[in-house]
């Protein structure tokens, strides 16, 4: 189904990317809040591709447009689009160009837009080109008549992407592996209000052992340390009591059993199996679970995928 949605993700929810930010702000949010600026020659543009190694946050950043902008945001997958069905492909993509312009202020956001809009070749089947075509013809009518519409693609794979459909694509926008002060933001983000005895340093110690990181590695990285204290409450052969808030109403102090080493002079033998839920009190997430959640992980984004998108950078796109 096609996903019309109010997303609920600020400019500040994205870590970094400023660049990116600054284009889709020009792209997208002026003509909307400005409309009057762009009469005449000056028109805003119809098409922006947003690529970028996996996980560099495409999607979220779409979202983050479409909140900023107050506008409809109809978000759309390749399978959404392709039927079995002789000519209801290019119905379903006729439908939505024709529901974006009625509900305009609207952006039209497809993901892995690869998929639906590779390259034309000898063994394409006669569905996939009639849908490139329709896509081309809606996205030429997009620039024509439908100021108020824009198509926002993301795919991980620009040189993969038809030719015609590319120069539909009017700003091509990079969007790289954070940098080091958005990956210690990433963690900050990420982290939350979760209890945990990290610093502002922190964060940027963290931040520099990720180097190469995308950012859903990092999200992966912070699941993995936040589950660190469970791990540690589920291995714990010995349990203390400690005085302690408590989680229905903090101004009150009551005792808690907390994992403990089996030579604390307070230990008392138990496993996690005897505590009842509301005397368990579960460690503080420390530097120490985030090291070793690092050292276990790796990152999904290799050289040659960074070497391809730089590559394309420099034929086509914008830094």
């Amino acid at each position: 189904a096609i996903m019309t949605e109010k997303p609920n993700i600020r400019w500040d929810d994205v870590a970094g990317l400023e660049v990116a930010k600054e284009a889709l702000k020009e792209a997208v949010i002026l003509p909307i809040k400005f409309p009057h600026l762009f009469t005449g020659k000056r028109k805003p543009w119809s098409g922006i591709l947003l690529y970028g190694p996996p996980g560099t946050g495409k999607t979220y950043l779409a979202k983050a447009v479409a909140t900023e902008a107050n506008a409809t945001f109809f978000s759309v997958s390749s399978s959404d689009l392709v039927s079995k069905w002789m000519g209801e492909s290019e119905r379903l993509v006729k439908n939505l160009f024709a529901m974006a312009r009625e509900s305009k202020p609207a952006i039209i956001f497809i993901d892995e837009i690869d998929a639906l809009c590779g390259q034309r070749g000898e063994g394409e089947s006669e569905a996939s080109r009639r849908i490139k075509t329709e896509f081309l013809v809606q996205m030429n009518g997009a620039a024509n008549d439908s100021t108020g519409v824009l198509v926002l693609g993301a795919t991980n794979i620009p040189w993969q992407l038809d030719a015609a459909i590319r120069r539909r694509f009017e700003k091509r926008i990079y969007i790289p592996l954070p940098e080091a002060s958005a990956r210690a933001h990433m963690f900050e983000l990420n982290i939350g209000d979760t209890p945990c005895e990290l610093k502002q340093q922190d964060f940027k110690t963290l931040a520099e052992k990720c180097e190469g990181y995308s950012g859903s590695d990092i999200a992966v990285v912070v699941r993995d340390a936040l589950m660190q204290p469970i791990r540690k409450v589920q291995t714990a052969t010995h349990f203390k009591w400690v005085d302690s808030p408590s989680r229905d109403d903090p101004s009150v102090v009551k005792p808690h059993l907390t994992p403990c080493s089996p030579g604390d002079p307070d230990a008392k033998e138990m496993t996690w199996m005897e505590v009842e839920p509301e005397q368990l009190l579960e460690p503080v997430v420390g530097m120490s679970d985030f090291l070793r959640a690092i050292q276990v992980s790796r990152p999904t984004v290799n050289e040659k995928d960074i070497e391809q998108h730089t590559k394309f950078t420099e034929d086509f796109g914008q830094e």
